[in-house]
């Protein structure tokens, strides 16, 4: 029979040389080395009143050593990392065995704000020197995650109004309703169900009114349009992903091509990426040259964002929505697709698109400037000429007296049941003749076959770190609130990334 040696795995009391921890090479040497010695911290400094009076602080050094470690160990919790500093002895290596409380952790990482922008910057510096910049490539992308907010209580001011006052019409019936119990001569118990139930709807009314008066505006887009605002989180968004509806915020990386350093990170409440693009490329102005090209996926792609980078020259590939289908190397993308499990897919099953009128069955006489419709009714003319985007056109509306009781309706109106008229356009140019599609010219460019090799490296570049924070680092979740607390998370995840690249390219070895 085996014999073996036993393994005692009772704790020892033995000299450790925490210094020693660290060894050469890896992740937390290369950390410790930055901070001690190529990242300068006196920003920090003045966070602290305390030169005469109060207790000594901890070092932030120390701290930041901590919080990024933990990151990287996908660590968020300000008690785990706490009671890591107690177990754990790289992070008793990296806190000098300091042992500092959760809550300390927790307000340090809270604060942290504008601070951590500086900390990227000499970071990339760092990166820039060892050469892991190459600057030939500039991949963006994002990514949607959940918030530390509910999508329940999301909406515009309209809606919170309706909800208050739904919530004032119940408390009032109840009430109402337990005064009239009362007027009885035998007066009935009023249970405390019931009780509660009003207490809470005056409660949340209140409440409800309250944030209405501190938030007298509704919250804009680029475009001008109404979003949705959050009672809990006012800088998150409701975003749609391919995991549903989530309540949250976009983390945005800018990645090089060259070693897949991250150069900028940037955390937004929007669920819209095509406003993101200009100012990333904005805040990358100083890491690009003239040769380095911006590639985004279709989320990024505009007419608007194409007309601005060309008129700034910067070369860029930004993919719009029918890419892959132009692309052969994605015909036999379908069969990879896994298909839908009937017991819990609840999307509607797709409509066949109604076979109607087009403007090729419309009776149009550009001489007299007449129409009329298959039924033979004549349509009104509406303007001289009408501009729809670029195209300049005559455009037709039908009478109700006419399209109201036409038997060829259902044939004329997708939607005969919410239409009321027909509407007809015949286009015969442009707005100008010098107009520059720039969403043809980047389909020509990105067609070509330099231009599906170089978006092709895209993928290459930055999914593998996407794949890193979201699956080794398992960020699932922003656990902060508003966007500032927010960038800081995204932000020391991508610190964390860097450092990596830093540790694996040999730094400080």
């Amino acid at each position: 029979m085996a014999r073996y040696k036993p393994i005692d795995l009772q704790p020892k009391l033995i000299p450790v040389d925490l210094a020693a921890q660290l060894l050469p090479g890896t992740f937390e040497h290369a950390l410790h080395h930055l901070l001690e010695h190529a990242i300068d911290l006196p920003p920090f400094d003045a966070r602290y009143r305390h030169d005469t009076t109060g207790a000594p602080a901890y070092p932030p050094a120390m701290l930041l050593r901590i919080v990024r470690f933990a990151y990287a160990r996908g660590i968020v919790s300000s008690r785990a990392i706490a009671r890591a500093c107690e177990e754990h002895i790289t992070f008793i290596a990296l806190s000098g065995d300091s042992r500092p409380h959760f809550t300390t952790i927790a307000h340090f990482v809270s604060t942290l704000g504008d601070q951590i922008a500086p900390i990227f910057a000499a970071v990339l510096a760092v990166c820039d020197r060892q050469g892991l910049i190459g600057r030939e490539m500039f991949a963006i992308d994002g990514v949607k995650l959940p918030g530390n907010a509910s999508k329940h209580r999301s909406g515009t001011r309209a809606d919170f109004e309706r909800q208050a006052e739904k919530m004032e019409r119940a408390a009032e019936a109840m009430l109402a309703r337990h005064r009239a119990e009362d007027a009885r001569e035998v007066e009935p118990t009023l249970t405390a169900k019931d009780t509660a139930r009003r207490e809470r709807l005056v409660r949340d009314a209140t409440d409800l009114r309250t944030w209405l008066a501190r938030n007298p505006d509704d919250r804009r887009g680029a475009n001008g349009a109404v979003r949705k605002r959050n009672r809990t989180d006012n800088e998150s968004a409701k975003m749609a992903t391919s995991k549903g509806v989530i309540q949250g915020c976009t983390g945005g990386a800018t990645v090089d091509a060259a070693h897949q350093i991250i150069v900028d990170a940037q955390a937004h409440g929007v669920g819209a990426e095509q406003e993101l693009l200009l100012p990333v490329v904005e805040a990358t102005a100083a890491l690009r040259t003239d040769a380095t090209v911006i590639t985004a996926d279709a989320g990024y792609h505009s007419e608007a964002n194409l007309r601005a980078l060309a008129e700034a020259q910067v070369p860029a590939l930004i993919a719009d929505k029918d890419m892959r289908r132009r692309d052969p190397r994605f015909a036999t993308q379908d069969r990879y697709t896994s298909l839908p499990d009937p017991l819990h897919d609840k999307s509607k099953p797709a409509r066949k698109p109604l076979e109607v009128f087009g403007p090729e069955d419309f009776q149009y006489d550009p001489v007299a400037r007449t129409c009329v419709c298959p039924a033979g009714k004549s349509l009104y003319r509406r303007g001289a000429a009408r501009v729809t985007g670029d195209h300049v056109g005559a455009h037709f509306r039908g009478a109700k007296r006419d399209c109201g009781l036409c038997a060829r309706r259902a044939q004329c109106l997708r939607t005969p049941e919410t239409t009321p008229v027909r509407n007809v356009a015949f286009f015969h140019g442009r707005v100008s003749t010098r107009h520059v599609d720039h969403s043809a010219a980047m389909r020509e460019r990105i067609d070509s076959p330099a231009g599906r090799a170089q978006y092709g490296q895209r993928f290459a570049t930055v999914e593998p770190v996407f794949g890193n924070l979201r699956a080794n680092k398992r960020l699932d979740r922003f656990t902060r609130r508003g966007r500032t607390k927010v960038d800081t998370q995204w932000k020391l995840y991508c610190l964390v990334h860097n450092i990596e690249k830093l540790a694996h390219a040999g730094y400080a070895a």
